[in-house]
């Protein structure tokens, strides 16, 4: 796309002011399902305060969707959101099929390496989510989701800096609900969802979910012949909902999620000739790969909570939300993209999290907000191999890298609005955190290919441990947050903003004590502080719905984690507060309803980021500035998105809704440090749903397009150039081209 049309398609996009702000009740949806495209803004209700509201009175940047919305747009999983929401970065992460990398606004955590804390936090039902693994969440059984933009803390069980992920499922309801849908598509996609709602008495409802989603590869391992890039995931959750008076509510809820697909192999993007003369080049379906790690992935992701409510009297509602999490994953990465282990990485991940949190939600007169309690005590821990063989080719050379992390974090929060006038509005909010953690780190070096944690016995250590502590360190840290807000209009809100966000500091779990000795000492926290001025409600009669923002975020203590050769022929990783940076943006967000059939959506936003400054750890130099040498990762500086959605009715013979889109990205840097062969240039995707609906809501049948020009483009990459490590540069993309047909019945 040229510059002067992506200038233009963002231009108009923020003259119009428009996007998917779609958050209609679940019962709205379920009444008219058809008509979801041109509900009215007042009906739009999000709870990203801890308290229903509607979307144009609340003084935060939120992108809402709901459950209508994302079947109409064919929505698979989560990442499908990064389309249509401003200054939104959701991937698998590189060589991972369901494991979440996010970045809000520049902010995130690329890492998923057990003890670092994401950057984005994850919500299921209000339940925090602290590792990645088995986080790209496949969309069923939802009843909306809700995207905060800008750190988030005094109304949420733990402090993120970049923003928050809300995945709200479905509620029982008084009536007995059967819902089945199947999908059948490109590359032997074949995926059934069913879910049950039955009231049992009148105070008594339980409900089940099961969902399994499978296609084949989009590519080969041509090594093996196995399919590469192919789905095999299996979910399901329940719940049971009791009312024993009309002030009292209870859900107990489970679900477990196995992702059994295989390996996701890169791409190698460079080729490589090695000792023994075999060049290894750059296969030409991005996709295929020659990888001979193996093939083995095995991803388990479970865990339950239970909700008690408590409505004291009509000013005061007391929340508990106990919750347990726990997963399990095996798999393999194979850097170097061939047959032999030039550099391979055998992995296995243990995690287990417990959460507490107290809520008390109060409303007196013109006072209202939300103050908790929140407790974690979570353990992550894993270990994994680095096979160098090329180091030692005769006998294989190994790096072992095992530990955990031990996190106990214990914090308050509040949050108060004052309506001081019927347009004016006041909140101030704060929350102190104090966090605890425990890291064990082990990094040993053998001679053979493998270590014995990954079966191979005859392995041989190869000297003392290069890192060998288990230390422990407390932050603290009072992170506040105040808006106001101001009613220009009944329909018009404007504010303005100021949070700032934390995130504790930790353990380097690769860090080499030989080659970087204060790895011992751990990484201090990082905090986020963003000021925020938004316009947002609707005009035109209503056909106008719009959100709009600029924002300025001074990023400190930022920890990046970078990896060199060593002096013993290895790798080692530092993890260090490499500096700061300045985050400054527009976004703009919004829906026209041209005429009753016809509306458009669409969405821009705009971040320029600059690193004040960057430390890098320079072997042998120490650390050197070298600020103006790098950029933020996983942050294009324009997105922006554009859809039409066309609605015929048919009477008895039901309604057609039509919704071509397109989303944009500009450049994007993988990391840091500037990789053309994995940088992503600018691109331009083209998707396309039909939907059809039957009169009373029932039964429905979709097609829908994704990726219909084909494109190919990178969504992740490794680096790690020279003959010791095969000059394995290799990167891994974005789905090819696909087409669903969806069908779907409703029994009640």
């Amino acid at each position: 796309m040229s510059l002067n049309l992506r200038t233009a398609l963002l231009m108009s996009a923020c003259a119009i002011s428009l996007a998917p702000v779609t958050a209609a009740a679940q019962a709205a949806a379920k009444a008219a399902p058809a008509a979801a495209a041109s509900t009215n803004i007042d009906e739009l209700v999000v709870t990203a305060r801890r308290r229903e509201e509607t979307l144009k009175d609340v003084p935060i940047a939120v992108s809402a969707y709901t459950a209508a919305a994302l079947d109409r747009n064919g929505v698979r999983d989560i990442t499908d959101l990064q389309k249509s929401t401003p200054s939104l970065t959701l991937q698998p992460a590189r060589g991972s099929n369901s494991t979440l990398i996010a970045f809000i606004r520049g902010v995130g955590q690329q890492d998923p390496l057990w003890g670092f804390d994401p950057g984005v936090g994850l919500y299921i039902d209000d339940v925090y989510v602290a590792r990645p693994q088995a986080a790209v969440l496949d969309v069923f059984d939802v009843q909306r989701i809700e995207i905060l933009r800008g750190p988030q803390g005094t109304l949420y069980g733990r402090n993120t800096i970049g923003g928050a992920i809300k995945y709200v499922t479905q509620n029982i309801g008084s009536i007995p609900e059967v819902d089945l849908k199947a999908q059948f598509g490109s590359y032997g996609e074949h995926d059934e969802i069913a879910s049950l709602k039955l009231p049992v008495t009148s105070t008594l409802g339980i409900s089940a979910a099961f969902a399994k989603f499978d296609h084949d590869g989009y590519g080969k391992n041509l090594t093996t012949g196995n399919d590469t890039y192919n789905k095999d995931v299996l979910a399901m959750r329940a719940s049971a909902e009791w009312t024993p008076t009309s002030d009292l509510f209870f859900r107990l809820s489970g679900d477990r999620t196995v992702d059994n697909s295989n390996a996701r192999h890169g791409h190698r993007e460079a080729p490589y000739t090695s000792a023994a003369g075999v060049t290894y080049g750059v296969l030409p379906n991005v996709y295929d790969t020659l990888a001979g790690a193996g093939d083995g992935n095995h991803v388990v992701a479970e865990g339950g909570s239970l909700l008690g409510q408590w409505t004291m009297n009509p000013n005061l509602t007391l929340k508990s939300i106990t919750a347990f999490r726990s997963g399990y994953t095996n798999g393999e990465i194979d850097f170097d993209e061939t047959p032999q282990p030039f550099l391979d990485i055998p992995a296995k991940y243990r995690d287990h999290q417990f959460t507490q949190e107290l809520q008390g939600l109060f409303s007196y007169g013109k006072l209202h907000g939300v103050a908790g309690l929140f407790y974690l005590d979570a353990l992550a821990s894993g270990a994994f191999d680095t096979v160098l063989n090329n180091a030692s080719p005769a006998t294989g050379y190994t790096i072992f890298d095992g530990g955990y992390v031990r996190t106990r974090s214990t914090s308050a929060y509040a949050d108060a609005s004052y309506d001081f006038t019927d347009q004016l509005q006041v909140s101030v909010g704060g929350r102190y955190t104090s966090d605890e953690k425990t890291g064990q780190v082990l990094r040993q070096q053998y001679l053979g290919t493998r270590s014995p944690a990954f079966g191979n016995a005859t392995a041989v250590k190869l000297g003392p441990p290069n890192t060998n502590y288990t230390a422990t360190r407390t932050f603290d840290k009072f992170t506040p947050r105040v808006s106001v807000s101001y009613k220009l209009t009944p329909d018009l809100t404007t504010y303005a903003s100021y949070g700032q966000g934390f995130k504790s500091g930790g353990f380097d779990m690769r860090g080499d004590a030989v080659a970087y000795p204060a790895t011992v000492k751990g990484y201090a926290p990082e905090t986020v502080s963003t000021y925020e001025i938004g316009l947002k409600g609707s005009v035109l009669d209503h056909t106008l719905n719009f959100a709009t923002d600029v924002f300025d975020s001074a990023y400190h203590n930022q920890q990046i984690t970078t990896q060199y050769p060593n002096t013993t022929g290895g790798i080692a990783s530092v993890v260090d507060n490499v500096g700061s940076s300045t985050l400054r943006g527009a976004e703009v967000e919004g829906s026209w309803r041209i005429v009753p059939a016809f509306s458009v959506n669409a969405t821009a936003s705009y971040i320029d980021t600059k690193f004040d400054r960057y430390l890098a750890f320079i072997p042998g130099t120490g650390l050197v500035d070298v600020s103006n040498q790098r950029k933020l990762q996983n942050t294009p500086r324009w997105t922006g998105s554009l859809s039409g959605t066309y609605s015929h009715d048919f009477g008895d013979r039901g309604r057609i809704t039509i919704t071509p889109a397109l989303s944009y990205r500009s450049f994007t840097q993988q990391f840091e440090t500037a990789t053309p062969l994995i940088d992503q240039p600018a691109y331009t995707l083209y998707d396309a749903d039909a939907v059809w609906t039957s009169a009373d809501g029932r039964y429905q049948v979709g097609l829908h397009g994704k990726n219909l020009g084909d494109k190919r483009y990178k969504i992740g990459g490794y680096s790690f150039p020279g003959a010791l490590f095969a000059n394995s540069i290799d990167a891994f993309y974005g789905a090819p081209r696909t087409v669903t047909v969806s069908l779907a019945a409703k029994f009640y």
